[in-house]
């Protein structure tokens, strides 16, 4: 489509691309604003290079896109900013945010529509990247006959297991969110389907014995981590990824160890999957 405020160059073929005449420091204009919404109903996650943005101005951008998301387990790193997730890996770091492939917090009844994260700092000899993958592919891949088994099936999703270790400190009394979705996601912009289980939150297929539960998602998995479905961004010190979360799974490489990588990430609230 054609963009008149905004340069659009993909990153691959199936997912993402780099957006270019854009200050996010400085409030989106209406049209400006449906061009970057259009980029990233288009490509999925988009990436914009050489940004400043205090906390202020990354919370008014997440907020130009719906009301922003408090994260259900992680400390408040940043007290007088609640609404920011802080992303920090170092040498004493044991766990990094997004190790594995996952949509964020979709242990929420309603999960996120989006996520837009800010890095400041990135390894110094490279590393740290992160994957995503285009969910809308992983299902289409898949064979009529999967299709519709999948049909109709839902799927819980917990957060108990994923949090309670790695928030030990401030998890004493706490009750982690956990919801049913479907496997099979309805995006409701796009109405594309899409398969919305992933390896942090989904924990079994509702209705199914557990080895039935367990060798269907592994099966997904797998359809999930296929290459050709992903695409590889690599940071450099103030860039921003917007992801949608309804239709992308994503995973952050730690092969930077001990070195640092940190940045902010503010998530915007979604509606309830159907």
């Amino acid at each position: 489509m054609g963009y008149q405020t905004i340069e659009v160059r993909k990153s691959t073929p199936s997912i993402g691309a780099e957006i270019f005449g854009a200050d996010l420091s400085e409030p989106l204009g209406n049209q400006q604003f449906q061009e970057v919404h259009d980029a990233l109903m288009d490509n999925l996650v988009i990436f914009f290079r050489d940004q400043r943005l205090d906390a202020e101005q990354h919370k008014a951008l997440g907020r130009r896109f719906g009301k922003l998301h408090r994260h259900p387990a992680a400390p408040l790193a940043l007290p007088e900013h609640p609404e920011i997730f802080v992303v920090k890996a170092d040498e004493k770091s044991k766990h990094v945010a997004g190790e594995d492939w996952h949509s964020d917090v979709s242990c929420d009844p309603e999960p996120p529509m989006g996520s837009i994260l800010y890095l400041t700092e990135v390894p110094p000899d490279g590393g740290g990247d992160t994957l995503f993958a285009n969910m809308y592919l992983a299902y289409a891949m898949l064979s009529e006959p999967i299709k519709k088994l999948l049909d109709g099936l839902a799927a819980m999703h917990e957060g108990e297991h994923v949090y309670r270790e790695r928030y030990a400190a401030g998890a004493a009394g706490k009750t982690f969110p956990r919801a049913e979705h479907p496997v099979v996601r309805t995006h409701p912009v796009t109405r594309k389907k899409g398969l919305f289980v992933n390896r942090y939150f989904t924990t079994r297929i509702v209705g199914l014995r557990q080895d039935e539960s367990d060798a269907i998602l592994q099966m997904l998995y797998r359809c999930v981590e296929t290459p050709e479905l992903s695409m590889r961004f690599k940071w450099q010190p103030n860039s921003v990824a917007f992801w949608d979360n309804r239709c992308v799974q994503h995973r952050a490489l730690w092969d930077y160890y001990p070195n640092k990588r940190y940045g902010h990430r503010v998530t915007v609230c979604g509606d309830k999957p159907f």
